[in-house]
């Protein structure tokens, strides 16, 4: 159960797959793909229940959900409200004449897993959280929510649904402490963001512009990609770039889109900086032919205590694609990137020192570049490859499914 899938781009739509490949039976419960860029999907409406097949016969069975919107407090909300709504009402009919052994929720809003409890019940199946980020944290850190009244109706509903779960599964082990605020401690288990390796180095035809490529390929590159938002810190890469403009053919090239994407255009074009290129979306089979040309690959959050937990999905994207990396970030994530031995770090929302990590990257020889992105690559395999952590989800989740 899940309010982002395919042809959404998420991580969980490679680990269904895996999952998949390995002989399971798998039923995705989400809503109508509208992320990022906040309107339903052409194919797709708001309205009406929709079933689809995904790779290797996976049904899809979509409910209703209002679209994000262009953003702010209030659009989340009820983006939120109404995938919980519709799917308390939708899929336990949906389910019907359907036998679960396990339910996994991609709690990426904490609100996913509210429809997953009376179907728990039903069901009599195990019920796991993956927690992808903290609440009622996450809704403050990133501006949403501010009024403390509310805050602390998100957290009594936390507390609710963690209650109802089997299994916590977190991404970050920073995650625990605060998670044990509102969890038995016997219920968490550390489980990963992880990456397929195949589809992160993958070769065949390349789908980029030809524009691109050459951008990429007559200069020095340093990259970031995903979610332009809020949590990004986006300022900190309009800085930074700003201060790089001496850097004969280096470029930093944002790809993605997301709620702060006009400001940094307007920010851009108001400091005319040349060096800062937005390159527009790509859908997850492009990245590895981006990656390929980059010089470095940047991530960065903002400044924010519970960022400090977390670990970026495309920290994992980012150690799979054997590219060095430059993070911005606080916490979990820097001490990932500084552990694997893969690039440079400073802190979160310091243009001067992420400015200071790429000149670093730039002075660099190839050969030493390549070093780091090999360091890595290895670590990666090591702890976040996605075919011995879908062994690892299959462990968990049999280990709590009641005998039939």
């Amino acid at each position: 159960m899940t309010q982002y899938f395919w042809p959404e781009q998420f991580i969980l739509n490679d680990l269904v797959r895996h999952v998949a490949r390995k002989g399971h039976s798998v039923t995705v419960m989400t809503g109508k793909p509208n992320y990022p860029g906040g309107a339903v999907f052409e194919g797709y409406a708001e309205s009406g229940l929709q079933v689809e097949t995904y790779a290797d016969g996976v049904e899809i069975l979509r409910v209703p959900l209002r679209a994000r919107r262009s953003g702010g407090a209030v659009n989340l909300f009820l983006n939120f409200v109404s995938f919980a709504w519709s799917g308390l009402r939708h899929f336990g009919r949906l389910a019907k004449g359907r036998e679960f052994d396990a339910i996994l929720v991609f709690a990426s809003p904490l609100t996913a897993a509210l429809p997953a409890i009376p179907l728990k019940w039903r069901k009599r199946a195990h019920l796991a959280l993956w927690i992808q980020d903290l609440w009622p944290e996450s809704l403050s850190a990133t501006g949403y929510v501010r009024n403390r009244v509310l805050l602390a109706v998100a957290g009594w509903l936390g507390r609710a649904i963690y209650a109802c779960a089997d299994t916590i599964l977190v991404q970050s082990l920073a995650f625990r402490r605060p998670v044990e605020r509102y969890a038995p401690r016997g219920n968490i288990v550390y489980y990963p963001n992880s990456v397929d390796a195949s589809a992160a180095t993958a070769a065949g035809a390349d789908p980029l512009p030809a524009e691109l490529v050459a951008l990429l390929e007559s200069n020095f590159c340093v990259l970031f990609a995903g979610n332009l938002g809020a949590a990004q810190a986006v300022e900190t890469l309009v800085d930074a770039a700003a201060k790089l403009r001496d850097l004969e053919r280096c470029r930093m090239v944002l790809v993605g889109a997301g709620s702060m994407l006009e400001w940094v255009r307007e920010r851009k074009d108001a400091l005319g900086l040349d060096n800062l290129v937005l390159a527009g979306r790509f859908p997850m089979s492009a990245m590895p032919h981006i990656y390929r040309r980059a010089g470095g690959l940047i991530v960065s959050l903002r400044d924010e205590e519970i960022f400090a937990f977390t670990v970026p999905s495309k920290v994992q994207a980012y150690l799979a694609a054997g590219k060095p990396i430059i993070a911005a970030l606080n916490g979990e994530g820097a001490r990932v990137v500084a552990e694997s031995g893969a690039g440079f770090v400073c802190p979160a929302q310091d243009a001067d020192g992420l400015a200071r990590c790429i000149r670093a990257l730039h002075a660099m020889r190839e050969t030493e570049r390549e070093r780091l992105g090999n360091s890595g690559r290895a670590y990666f395999l090591e702890h976040f490859e996605m075919g011995r952590q879908t062994d690892r989800l299959l462990e968990i989740l049999h280990a709590g499914a009641p005998a039939r």
